[in-house]
C-alpha cells in the first residue's frame, strides 16, 4: 500500500534532561473523537512546536503514553502543561546527539514498557533559507548556518531511527519520518530542500531493511502548514491538525499494513 506523508517541521533537542510530567488520564475522550484507537508508546522528537506538538497533543489526550523530546526545554513544558490528559515525559536533548536520542527512546522503553512509534520532526531552515527567497546560493547565503540544518533534518531522524529499531522490532511498530513537499520539487539554491530530499531517500532506504524486521516506514510529506516554520502564509495552507490526521492514518494501520509515502497538501497549492 502506497502513501505518502512529509513534513517540514521547525523544533529540535540541548543536552539530555528528563522532566517526568503526569498529567491526569482522560476518561471522557472518546477514541474516535480523539482520532486515535488502542494504547501505545510514542516518541517525539522537534516535540515543543509545530506538527510534533500537536501531535503529541492529540495521542495524550487520547490516553496514549507520549516522550516529548526537543532541544527547547521552556517550550516542552509549555507543551506538557497544555496536553490535559495522558501520560508525558519531556526530555530536554539534542536530535543529533545519539546520547541523547539513546536517552528519550530509554526513557520510554524503563518509563512505559514498550515503544510503538517514534514521529521523527524535529527539523529547520537556515535563517539565509527565509531570508533571500529559499536560494542560499544567489547571494546573501550564510554557510556557517548550514550545518545545523543539514545534521539536525538528516542525520537526526537517521539516528532516532537506528536508536529506535530494537524496541520497535519487539513491538511490531512504526516508524514517521516527517519530510516534506520539498523532498519531491526543486527550486533554485535550495539547500532546505535538498535535506528533505535526503529524508524521501532515507525513508525508503529504511523501510526495505525495517519490513525485514516487522517495522514500517512511512514518509508524510505535507506542503504548506501554518506553523512556525512559515512566519508569513500567503496563499493555500493547511491547519496541523489535518497532518497529524494522515500521521494517525499511518500509525493505526492494522498488522500486516504499511503505509510508505504521504504527500498532503492543500487544495489550490501547486508545488
Amino acid at each position: 500500500m502506497l502513501v505518502a506523508v512529509v513534513s517540514a517541521n521547525d523544533s529540535d533537542s540541548s543536552r539530555t534532561h528528563v522532566t517526568p510530567c503526569r498529567a491526569p488520564v482522560s476518561s471522557g475522550v472518546p477514541v474516535s473523537e480523539a482520532g486515535t484507537k488502542g494504547p501505545g508508546t510514542y516518541v517525539v522528537s522537534g516535540g515543543a512546536s509545530g506538527i510534533g506538538a500537536a501531535f503529541a497533543a492529540r495521542v495524550a489526550a487520547a490516553g496514549r503514553n507520549v516522550v516529548v523530546f526537543d532541544r527547547d526545554a521552556e517550550r516542552l513544558a509549555s507543551v506538557v502543561s497544555r496536553t490535559g490528559a495522558g501520560t508525558v515525559r519531556a526530555v530536554t536533548g539534542d536530535a543529533t546527539s545519539v546520547e541523547d536520542v539513546s536517552r528519550a527512546v530509554e526513557v520510554a522503553t524503563e518509563v512505559f514498557g514498550s515503544l510503538d512509534g517514534i514521529l521523527a520532526a524535529a527539523g529547520l531552515a537556515s535563517a539565509d533559507y527565509h531570508a533571500n527567497g529559499h536560494n542560499v546560493f544567489g547571494g546573501g547565503g550564510r554557510p556557517e548556518l548550514w550545518a545545523d540544518m543539514v545534521l539536525t533534518n538528516v542525520l537526526g531522524p537517521a539516528l532516532l531511527a537506528q536508536v529506535a529499531l530494537p524496541a520497535l522490532a519487539s513491538s511490531r511498530g512504526r516508524i514517521v519520518l516527517l519530510g516534506s513537499v520539498g523532498g519531491f520539487t526543486a527550486s533554485p539554491g535550495n539547500l532546505y530542500s535538498a535535506t528533505k530530499w535526503a529524508v524521501t531517500g532515507l525513508a525508503e532506504n529504511l523501510r526495505m531493511y525495517a519490513t525485514t524486521v516487522g517495522v514500517g516506514v512511512t514518509l508524510m510529506a505535507p506542503g504548506r502548514t501554518a506553523t512556525p516554520f512559515f512566519p508569513e502564509l500567503a496563499g493555500p495552507a493547511m491547519g496541523v491538525e489535518s497532518v497529524v490526521d494522515a500521521i494517525l492514518f499511518a500509525f493505526d494501520q492494522p498488522a500486516g499494513v504499511d503505509v510508505n509515502t504521504v504527500v498532503v497538501r492543500s487544495i489550490g497549492e501547486l508545488r
